[in-house]
Order: C-alpha cells, then sequence, then structure tokens
C-alpha cells in the first residue's frame, strides 16, 4: 500500500516548533489529514495549538511500513514525531 507523508511545522506558545510528518493513506483528502494534526494536537497536553493549511504541506507517497500500517488502518492516520514533539 502507498501512502501520503504531510510534513508539518506548528509553531508553540514559547516560539519553538513541533514538527511531524502525518501518515495517511493516499486517497485522504486534505482536510481529513488536518484534522488528524488536530487530533494529534489535542494529545499533547497544555498545548492548545491548531493545524492551520499553511502548517502542513504535502511531501511525498511511499510504500507503508509495518510501524505505521495498524495504527493507519485503525485511525486513518499516523503522527512520526520529528522535533520538539516529547
Amino acid at each position: 500500500m502507498e501512502v501520503a507523508v504531510f510534513d508539518t511545522y506548528v509553531k508553540k506558545k514559547d516560539g519553538g516548533y513541533l514538527h511531524f510528518d502525518i501518515i495517511v493513506t493516499k486517497d485522504t483528502p486534505f482536510d481529513e489529514v488536518l484534522t488528524y494534526g488536530n487530533i494529534y494536537l489535542q494529545s499533547k497536553k497544555g498545548e492548545g495549538l491548531n493545524i492551520s493549511r499553511k502548517d502542513c504541506r504535502f511531501c511525498h507517497i511511499t510504500e507503508i511500513i509495518p510501524r505505521w500500517e495498524t495504527q493507519i488502518r485503525q485511525n486513518g492516520y499516523y503522527i512520526h514525531e520529528l522535533e520538539g514533539c516529547q
């Protein structure tokens, strides 16, 4: 299965950034990608952030890897945390 990777940077209240990828099936509408990103951000306690269209950009299509597959099949998406997410 091929998936779409959306590179996402959201500015934190302290001026830093949360950098993560939102990985979805390649036919997922962009508005749904943003919804998934906002669900993820709500799980980050105390941040109170939202994703705008300028924060999230399509990056590329790639083959799915097993680590992502279970969550994509269950939830529709996988979040790959990169910087500032811990």
